[in-house]
Parts: C-alpha cells; structure tokens; sequence
C-alpha cells in the first residue's frame, strides 16, 4: 500500500469515525451545556481535519511534508478533539491534552504553508 493510499485510509476511517460520534452525540447523548458544547466542538474539529487529511493525500506534496503535516494533524485530533469527547461524556477530564493538540492541528497547518512556500525540488 502506498503512503498515499495509507493517508486515503486514515482519513476515510476518521471521517466515517467523525460521522458516527457526531450522530452518537446528536441522538443517543443527552448532554447539558457546557457538556454538549465540548461533544460540537470536538466533533467540528474532528470531520474538518478528516476532510483536510483526504485532501492532504491527493496534494502534490513532497512526501516528507505530506507526512508532517498528517502526523500532526493526526496526534492533533486525537488529543483535541478527543479529550474533549472524553470530558463531554465525563469519562475523562484530561483537559491538559486540549490545548497541547490544538498547537498539533496549528502545526500541521504552519508545515502544509511550509511546504506549499518551498520550491520544488528535482
């Protein structure tokens, strides 16, 4: 399988993972506020980065950038959005995580302008 093809995956099983949570939360959760704010937050975050990964993969990126920028937005989205799905349920409270993956997901965004900035090389 080529690493295009291996980001293709990812992406689709996180993106199918972002539909299936966000209809968990939507009809099966019976949040209250704060909780249900946390729960659309983590689930935005979670179907943008799924659809900006699909398209990471068809970009003409060199591939050490393209792994870059898919490693960060990956770690990126477990940690954010997934501490906050955790803490919206009240399983977890890892709130610490939040933030750190947030600076996952602006990364991956800074080294995609890295990359796109870069000449490219023969």
């Amino acid at each position: 399988m080529s690493e295009r093809q291996i980001l293709l995956l990812i992406a689709s099983l996180l993106g199918g993972l972002a539909v299936l949570l966000g209809a968990f939360g939507a009809h099966a959760l019976q949040l209250t506020t704060p909780h249900s704010g946390w729960f659309e937050t983590a689930s935005q975050y979670h179907f943008y980065h799924s659809l900006a990964l699909l398209i990471l993969a068809v970009l003409p990126l060199p591939g050490r950038w393209r792994r870059a920028v898919a490693i960060a937005w990956v770690a990126g989205l477990l940690m954010f959005s997934g501490s906050l799905y955790l803490a919206a349920v009240e399983w977890v409270r890892w709130f610490w995580l939040t933030p750190v993956g947030g600076v996952a997901l602006l990364l991956g965004w800074l080294l995609l302008a890295l990359a796109v900035t870069r000449p490219a090389q023969r």
